[in-house]
């Protein structure tokens, strides 16, 4: 007889989920301003249907904080370094709380010169990057982002980690619509999809990454312990050598393989740095901004046109889903997050099962 599995499942309101978030980060003794705008993200993650960026997440951030990695008190150093260019150093406390400290200082200097960068060194990343551009771009901006990771990816043609999972991120505004944003790891998966996939016992799909031997596994915990692979073979891989380049040696910060050795293997969030470099049509355009959005819209309506979709509409549709009938996790993952919680955490959610 074939047996039937069942899931338990548990959903949350949004201001639950936002209120378990900010109480596992404040209990492990973050700041009240850099656990604010840690929850932030995740949070927005997951409202997002993003998994792997989303409560999930809290774990970790949770580890790297209790074992001591995180500056629990950082105070981030915004320098107005040119009138192009700002650098903070996060004072090795989370990317999310420097972002914070500096972009408002970037997004000035874009409006007044057409284009502007913000550097962020000795930050702690472990956030989606889209989370940071599509703000802007709901401002009339656009911007891409990136990051190196820990050196968790084999180069094309090679199979021991070098690179990171390297994420690119873009963001262009739109008028009448949410703006066009993508975020995708050079990676061939997000290392968050691998660890997924392992605590629910299920296997990965071939391609994504090779054991210790340089094999291909599907075996989630092989490809953890060996290397996943970039993207679209040689040309992900050039890619995320460039992450490597502009995330790093440009703006005097790690490469990948350097932010592992600074771990030594504590298990951390990575340390490194991230650049974000912003756009402002209007100074580029003038009087001709209105005549070119509308020409991005063409392109825009021809990939729908063919029956496509553009990248972030799962997003925004999760994202209208999760604000009437809350997110979804695991029940595994919401017990676990319970155990991070002080002991007199209350009652949260609804307990549902799926055969």
């Amino acid at each position: 007889m074939k047996s039937i599995s069942m899931t338990e499942t548990v959903t949350l309101p949004l201001d639950e989920a936002s209120d378990i978030s900010l109480r596992i980060l404040l209990n492990t003794g973050l700041s009240a301003a850099q656990a604010e705008s840690v929850s932030e993200v995740i949070v927005a993650a997951q409202r997002d249907e993003c998994h792997s960026h989303g409560l999930y997440r809290l774990i970790g951030c949770a580890y790297s904080v209790n074992i001591g990695s995180i500056n629990k008190t950082a105070s981030p150093k915004v320098v107005d370094l040119s009138p192009v260019i700002v650098k903070v150093d996060a004072d090795f406390g989370f990317s999310s709380y420097a972002y914070e400290k500096g972009i408002s200082l970037a997004v000035e200097k874009a409006r007044r010169q057409g284009l502007a960068a913000l550097a962020i060194n000795n930050c702690y990343h472990f956030s989606a990057l889209w989370a940071e551009i599509e703000p802007l771009a709901e401002n009339g901006l656009a911007a891409f982002a990136l990051t190196p990771s820990h050196s968790w990816v084999a180069p094309a043609g090679g199979t021991k980690p070098l690179f990171g999972t390297n994420p690119i991120a873009f963001a262009w505004p739109r008028t009448d619509d949410h703006p066009f944003v993508f975020d995708f790891a050079t990676s061939a998966t997000a290392r968050g999809e691998i660890e997924l996939h392992g605590r629910a016992g299920k296997k990965i799909a071939p391609g994504l990454a090779v054991d210790q031997q340089g094999q291909p596994t599907v075996d989630p915990a092989e490809a953890l312990q060996g290397a996943m692979l970039t993207f679209g073979g040689h040309k992900g891989s050039a890619l995320s050598a460039m992450v490597e380049l502009l995330a790093g040696p440009l703006i005097g910060d790690m490469l990948s393989m350097e932010s592992k050795a600074f771990d030594q293997e504590r298990g951390a969030a990575p340390c490194h740095g991230e650049l974000i470099v912003i756009f402002d049509p209007s100074v580029f355009l003038g009087d001709k901004l209105g005549f070119n959005l509308s020409r991005a819209e063409m392109l825009f309506e021809s990939i729908l046109g063919q029956g496509a979709r553009l990248p972030s509409q799962r997003r925004y549709a999760a994202r209208l889903t999760s604000v009437t009938n809350g997110v979804t996790i695991p029940k595994r993952l919401f017990d676990d997050l319970l155990q991070l919680l002080p002991n007199e955490h209350g009652s949260f959610g609804r307990v549902t099962q799926t055969i």
